[in-house]
């Protein structure tokens, strides 16, 4: 069953991203002066007493957009209102009654929906009286909120959830996906459009404009019974040509999205060569010991790498720290191979977490072991490993007792690593050694 959906509307910068993070109690849209920032439609789920709801901040109504995405947004926030249950109508107490307001109270009206109205920036409680003017909107009296300061936000929950009382659904709590996906790699390569063909709807704004994506969206849908989470994110460039503080937030969300995932599908652009930038995204992907997925969209357009095999190699010789990942070849904008793309992110997400018993474990590595000899006996101080226990999954992770962990160098960790994959059912996904010294 569906959660009720509730929807913030208003125009650009009267603060409703500021307000979905206050619910939420975290920062989940961005939120900067600049009018526009938001253009997805970003959501959460917000819970009190085993009751829950969908809160969904949108673009400003009636935005004039530095990239020509109007109608992009305008579409975005007209799909939000069609699916709200409810609407919260956001004016500034600031800038009194304007005649978007008036505009925006219209379409309301003309879809007959329930709205609660708040009249934001009401940082005091001698501003309160000016909210009366916005009492003719036809929606009875605002109520008077600061979003910044957290001011009446306890009233406008319970307000909510009043409203939301006969509704079924809201006594539920949204079922925990089983993964989370991220979407992650440089700008146009494709990473919007392969959200849109995963969940078969318009659910982010797709445009030949790079940067169109800012915040990280987070997209739920459901794949053979499954709830699957995931996260469309901006588009990475170099830092010395991030504009302006948007742009940051936006490369750290997308770092923070990387983080919080289970599967990284790294999407590289088949029609161009591996950059420096991409290089950039491998490393960290790497670093943070990330399951990962190389996906080669655009694959149709690609021209001299038309061969699978030759490109895989290509790909081993640019990224050698994800030669762990599998890689699949899509094109998103016909939809081509994105189920099998998904079917592929469920067995890496199989093997990243699967437990390797401790008998399993130690016998692959008394191959490694007798592998090692011969380097051995070449050298006065050769590394040890007496036997190894596995404490973590998702990434693998493997405590070897060992003579001297400093002679562990990470030469010899991917060594291990890549042998512990070809022994073992976990050869697609990050392996972390650590190393302590036997107790005598």
């Amino acid at each position: 069953m569906a959660l009720p959906v509730v929807a913030i509307i208003g125009r650009p910068n009267v603060g409703k991203s500021s307000l979905l993070n206050a619910l939420a109690g975290e920062m989940i849209s961005i939120v900067e002066p600049t009018a526009g920032v938001t253009r997805d439609r970003v959501s959460t789920f917000i819970g009190r007493d085993e009751r829950y709801f969908e809160l969904v901040d949108t673009g400003g109504y009636g935005i004039v957009d530095s990239d020509q995405l109007e109608g992009h947004i305008e579409q975005q926030i007209l799909q939000a209102i069609e699916s709200a249950n409810l609407v919260v109508f956001m004016v500034d107490i600031r800038d009194g009654l304007v005649p978007l307001d008036k505009k925006i109270a219209q379409l309301l009206h003309k879809h007959g929906l329930d709205v609660i109205g708040v009249a934001n920036k009401a940082d005091s409680a001698k501003m309160f009286a000016a909210a009366a003017e916005f009492s003719q909107l036809g929606f009875g009296e605002f109520l008077c909120i600061s979003a910044k300061n957290n001011l009446n936000k306890a009233v406008l929950l319970d307000r909510i959830f009043d409203r939301l009382a006969n509704l079924e659904s809201a006594g539920t709590a949204p079922p925990k996906p089983v993964m989370k996906i991220a979407i992650v790699g440089k700008r146009n390569a494709g990473k919007s459009t392969l959200v849109n063909a995963m969940v078969g709807s318009e659910r982010v704004i797709v445009s030949e404009t790079p940067g169109t994506t800012r915040d990280a969206v987070d997209v739920r849908f459901e794949k053979d019974g499954k709830t699957i989470t995931v996260i469309d994110t901006a588009g990475i460039r170099k830092k010395s040509k991030m504009a302006g503080s948007i742009e940051f937030y936006s490369y750290v969300r997308a770092t923070r999205s990387i983080r919080r995932a289970d599967i990284v599908l790294f999407l590289i652009d088949a029609a161009e060569p591996v950059s420096q930038v991409d290089r950039k995204i491998a490393g960290f992907i790497a670093e943070e010991y990330k399951s990962c997925i190389i996906v080669i969209n655009k694959w149709d357009l690609a021209k001299d790498t038309a061969v699978t095999g030759d490109y895989e190699e290509y790909l081993t010789a640019q990224l050698p720290g994800l030669r762990y990942a599998p890689i699949a070849f899509t094109t998103a904008t016909k939809a081509k191979n994105v189920q099998a793309v998904l079917d592929l992110a469920a067995e890496v997400f199989k093997q990243t977490t699967t437990h390797i018993p401790t008998p399993k474990l130690n016998k692959a590595f008394e191959v490694i072991r007798a592998e090692s000899i011969g380097a051995a006996r070449r050298q006065t101080a050769w590394p040890k490993i007496y036997y190894a226990t596995q404490i973590s999954v998702n990434p693998i992770t493997i405590l070897m007792f060992v003579n001297n962990p400093k002679l562990f160098e990470d030469n010899f960790r991917r060594f291990i690593a890549g042998r512990l994959r070809k022994l073992l059912p976990i050869d697609e996904v990050p392996i972390r050694l650590l190393a302590r010294p036997r107790r005598k």
